[in-house]
């Protein structure tokens, strides 16, 4: 990861660290270096900053002669799909995702529709610190035009809806917007394919998204499913990349078991390439275990939904997530996408005539717990060979009952210890060991 973009953009919060200047200049960068007339598409979610950094963004790529074509107040994987339908030079997604509204974020996707080259990453943090010549203006007739395209957005709403495989007449449906990116079209679809639908949270201010709402905050749509007794529900988060469900009676249904009921459901049909799930090193050990009963195999890989899709990528396999809701169908899409995964847990539904919680009693969720500690040097913890031998007692104490997870944050210094085990009382036991031995090697820093 470079200094500003990490595994999913440029995030930090909006005029302290990412600025209007930094739109304006990533945009510079990107007309620049696709060149005179080159078609950029722009989204952004409902944050009250969203609305400078798009038109930063967007004077800066028409400075440098690109055309910029703005889909308005729409989600990350709409802007993945009309690159790459529309054959576009790139995107740009303005979105914190699931972070509080003060926050903002830069996503930039190639002409794929997938995550931006790590080598052109680089070279916009190049630009950005003024390590390369400065850029040329366009003048004239080679100044670049700014153009509602409101009509990309729609072309995607028509997308989804040609995905699902049956009607939904007749089923009862939840929807948590999460006064976000999901607000004017969750419900679009779900009306259009005729399910009876209830929506939460979708009166976005700039200033509400993903407060006590959405996938991070579940609790409301579970309250809503249990008293509207609806057939099931769904929590979308700010930019709609993720989708989280509730089950009939209320009861969560997370990334790790939307996983297992549509890997499953594809070995049926024997359509699961490589009879192989991708999921990361986060997922809840009940998850592979279910998988292993279920005689489905799998790949892990680092946190974060970029690495999951490259090895889907890299390997041919068509689904992959993490258990936080990010869930890629690679036929369908290049990214996760909230309102495709909820399309797909209904279509499970209804050709199998099965309730959601019936679906998903297979995978025994383990309890996890996971702590946080300061460090004076990740690395140093990491290759520490007494803070190794508390891991390998836990993880041998464990067995095949449970596992031990310790990695350095991608972005603090921090090392994250998580324990999963049949109880919380036994994780929470192996969790104080692993952070009792990294004070003890002098690694902590107080608070």
């Amino acid at each position: 990861m470079g200094k500003y973009f990490g595994t999913d953009g440029f995030r930090g919060e909006a005029n302290l660290t990412l600025t209007a200047a930094h739109a304006y200049k990533i945009g510079r960068f990107l007309g620049w270096k696709f060149g005179p007339g080159a078609k950029v598409a722009i989204g952004k979610d409902t944050r009250r900053s969203s609305y400078m950094l798009e038109y930063a963004l967007a004077a800066g790529l028409t400075a440098s002669g690109a055309d910029a074509l703005l889909l308005h107040v729409t989600t990350t994987p709409s802007v993945s799909y009309v690159v790459r339908s529309e054959h576009l030079a790139c995107g740009v997604m303005i979105s914190a995702s699931h972070n509080p509204y003060y926050d903002n974020g830069i996503k930039l996707v190639n002409s794929n529709g997938e995550k931006m080259e790590e080598e052109t990453l680089v070279q916009i943090e190049d630009y950005l610190d003024g390590r390369t010549e400065d850029i040329p203006l366009a003048a004239r007739e080679r100044i670049g035009r700014t153009i509602d395209y409101a009509m990309g957005r729609n072309r995607y709403i028509g997308y989804l809806i040609s995905l699902a495989t049956r009607s939904y007449q007749g089923k009862r449906v939840g929807l948590d917007c999460a006064n976000g990116s999901a607000w004017m079209i969750a419900k679009s679809v779900f009306d259009a394919l005729g399910a009876e639908t209830h929506v939460i949270h979708c009166d976005p201010d700039g200033l509400n998204i993903n407060q006590d709402c959405g996938s991070t905050h579940i609790q409301d749509l579970v309250a809503l499913v249990r008293r509207e007794k609806l057939d099931i529900g769904f929590a979308f988060d700010g930019d709609a990349d993720r989708c989280l469900c509730v089950d009939e009676k209320g009861q969560v249904v997370d990334g790790d078991k939307i996983l297992y009921i549509y890997g499953k459901y594809l070995k049926e049909r024997g359509k699961l390439a490589g009879n192989k799930v991708v999921a990361t090193v986060m997922s809840n050990l009940g998850l592979f275990k279910a998988l292993d009963r279920a005689g489905i195999e799998y790949e892990k890989t680092a946190v974060g939904d970029k690495f999951v899709y490259e090895c889907m990528n890299e390997h041919g396999y068509r689904l992959g997530g993490e258990q936080s809701g990010h869930i890629i169908f690679k036929k369908y899409a290049t990214t996760g996408d909230g309102i495709l995964t909820a399309i797909k847990i209904m279509e499970v539904l209804l050709e199998k005539k099965e309730t959601l919680s019936r679906l998903a009693e297979d995978v025994e969720i383990y309890p996890q717990v996971l702590k946080n500690i300061r460090v004076t040097n990740k690395e140093a913890v990491l290759k520490d060979e007494e803070i190794q031998k508390a891991i390998q007692q836990a993880s041998l104490a464990l067995g095949d009952n449970g596992r031990i997870l310790v990695r350095a944050s991608g972005t603090e210094p921090l090392i994250r210890v998580m324990a999963e085990a049949p109880s919380e009382e036994i994780c929470g036991r192996h969790v104080e060991e692993i952070l009792q031995a990294i004070q003890n090697g002098g690694y902590s820093i107080e608070k």
